[in-house]
């Protein structure tokens, strides 16, 4: 058997976090005597002293100190379990898909699931990152991708990512005579970014002069290499352009390119739960910043 329990420690935790006896015995909805009884029956069980009198307020001991921050882990970890069984017993949701274009900017993406988190810590989000040439992954309840053909749900446009061509502020096409052409940047590797499957529909006759990488963030460190040259998604690649390493190709025309983005719910969804009318509404405000 066990020499204590959780709720000794619970209520340890509680004292040293008030302050005192009755503090934590009014927030426990105990007696005073009753928080007492429990933590000189943990000390005598233990055989260490954990608490101390320091004016007027009750402090850890050292040995307190070590041990109460050994099983903090554990009232939190318990905590956590409780409340994910009363969210099954409320039929709250516990898991989410969500499927993401890897063009959607990182730092809107992240700020949308740190959000979310905070209002539903007990729902775990499962994310993948796709480019627009890989399949759909049609489990997925919430989708934000760069197309719409073969749609496996309801959706709508949430926002455009912008893209701009760009090269290495030391490549040689920032020194050659502007605007620059066709002819100019044909004597140079076009960086594309390209999912797998895609890869084998290339037209190879060009591959000398096309480079294709899976991910944005290896096709932005191929152009800051001065492998190439290519469009890069503007925002993500914004501390490069405001300190110079990557610049803005003057094209004569096309410099910019815009891919729409679509927020799109699984068909199944008959009926859409909070959690779900939350990340949309949090992506739907991520897309108007």
């Amino acid at each position: 058997m066990h020499k204590s329990t959780l709720e000794q420690w619970s209520l340890l935790d509680k004292v040293v976090e008030l302050g005192s006896f009755a503090k934590a015995a009014e927030a426990t909805w105990r007696s005073q005597s009753s928080v007492s009884y429990n933590l000189a029956s943990l000390q005598e069980k233990l055989g260490v002293a954990l608490l101390q009198t320091e004016g007027r307020r009750t402090v850890l001991t050292p040995a307190g100190e070590v041990l109460l921050s050994q099983v903090r882990p554990l009232l939190k970890s318990f905590y956590y379990l409780e409340s994910s069984a009363a969210s099954l017993r409320e039929g709250t949701r516990t898991r989410l898909e969500l499927v993401v274009d890897n063009i959607f900017p990182r730092s809107r993406l992240f700020a949308v699931l740190r959000e979310f988190q905070q209002q539903y810590p007990h729902t775990q989000v499962n994310l993948t990152e796709v480019l627009e040439s890989e399949p759909l992954l049609t489990e997925a309840d919430v989708m934000v991708l760069s197309r719409r053909q073969d749609m496996s749900g309801r959706g709508e446009w949430l926002m455009n990512i912008d893209f701009v061509a760009v090269a290495h502020a030391d490549h040689p096409l920032h020194h050659q005579p502007q605007p620059l052409n066709e002819d100019d940047l044909a004597s140079w590797p076009l960086i594309r970014i390209v999912g797998r499957e895609a890869k084998a529909g290339i037209d190879e006759t060009g591959a000398a002069q096309c480079w294709t990488f899976s991910t944005i963030d290896a096709a932005i460190e191929a152009i800051t290499w001065q492998v190439g040259y290519g469009w890069l998604p503007e925002e993500r690649i914004a501390q490069q352009l405001a300190n110079e390493t990557i610049k803005i190709l003057p094209l004569a025309h096309g410099i910019r390119r815009a891919t729409p983005l679509h927020l799109i719910v699984k068909k199944e969804l008959v009926a859409i739960d909070q959690q779900i009318q939350t990340l949309l509404a949090l992506f739907i405000k991520a897309g108007q910043r």
